[in-house]
């Protein structure tokens, strides 16, 4: 039996003893079936074929697959009072990978913004010792390998200790999430986010859609209510989805007036 990859978005599916016959990920409307056709494939072949970049993204060390594979996240170790974070996940796991996590104080726990970036994410905790993996409840129907090691929580925000805060932003997916980290890597607030709100490749804002391959933009009340949501954390950092997409001061501000020029965007201005 083989766990197999979906090789346009990067997800890992439960083990079967022949590639699924579809990909639900893919075929979604926020997301793409690739242009040559549903492709599958292996651990095994994806590590004989591609390796990670290891190394630091503006103060953190920093994961991600190198070269062109799925989709290009980059996974984060946050050092917290609330335990070692690995934010966001891969679909390659590599011993080079799991030995630089280990000296810098291993994992403890694993959290993921949304469906896009479950990638290999039970192999992962499976590598790390069955560290837990907390997901948002609202996109239970997205995992596509279930395992005990998956913890699903409920509501809008989820206090992980005295420093951490997953908040759920919705939008892009029902359950799509963001970390907020008080002290953050550079010892202000900073905040933590995939595609809910995307930064963007200016570096100086952030955007709202519902589907970004797709250009679906996000409805105006999902990105009202963002806002609400995300008004009680003070942050000046925004870590990006992928390496160096990161808004590096005055980030608070910065988000602020996307909000406000996405509204306007639309026509239906505050």
């Amino acid at each position: 039996m083989t766990s197999y990859i979906c090789e346009t978005c990067g997800t890992q599916f439960a083990p079967s003893a022949r590639p699924p016959a579809h990909c639900p990920v893919c075929e979604d409307e926020r997301q793409y079936v690739g242009w040559n056709g549903q492709r599958w494939t292996t651990h095994e072949a994806l590590a004989a074929s591609h390796g990670l970049r290891l190394g630091d993204d503006a103060g953190l060390p920093a994961l991600a697959v190198a070269g062109e594979f799925g989709i290009p996240q980059r996974a984060l170790l946050l050092n917290t009072r609330a335990g070692n974070i690995l934010w966001e996940c891969l679909s390659l796991v590599t011993d080079e990978a799991l030995a630089y996590l280990r000296e810098r104080g291993g994992v403890d726990r694993i959290v993921i913004s949304h469906p896009h970036f479950y990638a290999s994410m039970v192999q992962w905790s499976d590598a790390l010792g069955g560290v837990p993996i907390l997901l948002h409840g609202a996109d239970k129907a997205w995992v596509q390998r279930p395992a005990p090691c998956i913890e699903h929580w409920d509501g809008d925000t989820l206090p992980l200790g005295e420093d951490v805060t997953l908040i759920r932003t919705g939008g892009h997916f029902p359950g799509s999430t963001v970390l907020h980290w008080t002290s953050g890597p550079r010892g202000r607030g900073a905040l933590f986010v995939g595609d809910s709100p995307q930064v963007a490749s200016d570096r100086r804002s952030v955007s709202f859609m519902y589907s970004y391959p797709n250009l679906v933009p996000m409805r105006l009340a999902d990105v009202r209510s963002m806002r609400v949501r995300l008004a009680p954390f003070d942050y000046d950092d925004v870590y990006g989805f992928s390496w160096g997409r990161n808004i590096l001061g005055n980030a608070r501000s910065a988000v602020d007036a996307s909000f406000d020029r996405y509204s306007a965007a639309v026509g239906c201005g505050d």
